[in-house]
């Protein structure tokens, strides 16, 4: 593949960046403005070669779906779009990006996404330029891959660079449809330095080397039916997984025939929770923290009771739902990742976001931790992982912290494939 280092030469050139700016937030405040702060080196690159620089990204969800399912009419949709607030508008977003990049750098918005007021906005840059375009998710075809779509963009740009490894596992126009054309059409496509980071990174975790066992993953979430093939993967690429978050109500009911009180379990699952354990590959937890009356709507508040359940097969009483791994499991688990030199980690212990409930997800993030400072390759692969590896003041103490965590997950189910990257590679 192209790298943006291989674009050279590009004064006159107008060149769209697909950038994550996906920022997590509530109404106007963004909590974390680091996926706008890891496009600048890109973004700069660009602009060294004296490019003129078109920003594309998506940010949140526009409820196009709902006009199919008839749930909502074109007029709400019309109506949300039209909020200028951060839940789906790009433009707040502007004075980040002009705070990153440097004020002796020019910034301007478009709020069109499509025809005549972009294709105008686009060709009145000046070398050197940044135009941020309005939320690429405005369009309906943008999730849909739509060729007319693509073609609009496509024909107003003279190169492409891949750089939202977050949305590179969606084959949508922006990530898709506008690199295919443009290559087809001879026209370089390249990935951005936050993409090519990710690919080399997480590319250890697909095919580790001898000398880089054993190779460990640690696999939290709610539902197994929700990571059945990246669990599939694992197994067949790590020597061991262990098991947290509400995914392992489903395998001690499974394996154990346990009572889980009110915990997530899923009864479809029970046969393919099976499968996985009869590999020996799989660990689960050898005490529980439970917990009665906590409130998923308010999880600052304190349960109503937390007590800890010793033993693997030990019956969760009715009332009580499983919550975090409890200090044997912590220890147990510690003890495989301190033994590991690589480390894959995706998905917390438990309800991390409560004070009562974090010592599980904390205690893995330090012993990976700590695994790294001896040497060990650990990688978070985004999201819940991520915020807790931030909260708790380990963002860098590891290898790496991927920036998507669904697109992780693919990237590593599909031993290194996925949309946005392949339409890359074929095209160079």
């Amino acid at each position: 593949m192209l790298t943006v280092e291989d674009l050279k030469g590009l004064n006159g050139k107008k060149v769209l960046v697909r950038v994550d700016f996906n920022v997590p937030h509530k109404g106007e405040a963004i909590s974390d403005d680091n996926r706008i702060s890891a496009a600048i080196p890109t973004i700069a690159q660009l602009l060294k070669e004296g490019a003129r620089v078109v920003l594309m990204s998506h940010l949140g969800k526009v409820k196009w779906k709902d006009i199919k399912k008839g749930k909502a009419t074109m007029e709400d949709i019309e109506k949300q779009m039209k909020k200028n607030d951060l839940s789906i508008a790009l433009k707040p977003l502007k004075e980040k990006l002009d705070a990153a990049l440097g004020h002796d750098v020019k910034v301007s918005f478009c709020k069109a996404t499509h025809g005549e007021e972009l294709a105008a906005a686009i060709a009145a840059l000046e070398d050197g330029e940044v135009l941020l375009v309005q939320n690429t998710r405005y369009e309906a075809g943008e999730e849909a891959n739509s060729a007319e779509l693509a073609e609009d963009w496509a024909k107003n740009v003279d190169a492409f660079v891949m750089d939202a490894f977050g949305s590179a596992h969606r084959a949508h126009a922006s990530t898709y449809g506008v690199p295919a054309i443009l290559a087809k059409e001879g026209k370089p496509t390249a990935v951005g330095y936050l993409m090519e980071k990710e690919i080399k990174n997480l590319g250890r975790c697909v095919s580790p080397k001898e000398d880089e066992r054993p190779y460990i993953a640690i696999l939290g979430g709610s539902k197994v039916s929700s990571k059945i093939e990246v669990i599939d993967s694992l197994l067949k690429k790590c020597d061991k997984i262990l098991i947290g978050g509400g995914m392992t109500y489903t395998f001690k009911k499974a394996i154990f025939g346990t009572d889980v009180g009110c915990s997530i379990c899923e009864d479809d699952q029970l046969d393919y929770a099976r499968k996985c354990y009869e590999t020996g590959k799989i660990m689960l937890s050898v005490d529980t923290v439970v917990v009665k009356g906590l409130d998923f709507d308010d999880l600052s508040k304190a349960p109503e009771d937390v007590k800890i359940i010793d033993g693997a097969e030990t019956d969760i009483p009715a009332g009580y739902e499983g919550a975090d791994i409890g200090p044997k499991t912590r220890e147990l688990y510690k003890k495989e990742i301190e033994g590991a030199k690589t480390i894959f980690w995706n998905g917390p212990m438990g309800v991390f976001e409560n004070p009562a409930l974090q010592a599980g997800t904390k205690a893995v993030c330090e012993a990976v931790a700590e695994a790294t400072g001896e040497g060990a390759f650990t990688v978070i692969g985004g999201g819940d992982s991520a915020a807790a590896a931030k909260i708790f003041g380990y963002t860098d103490k590891f290898s790496h912290i991927s920036t998507g965590g669904g697109a992780s997950l693919e990237l590593i189910q599909y031993d290194g494939h996925l949309p946005g990257i392949d339409v890359i590679a074929e095209g160079k």
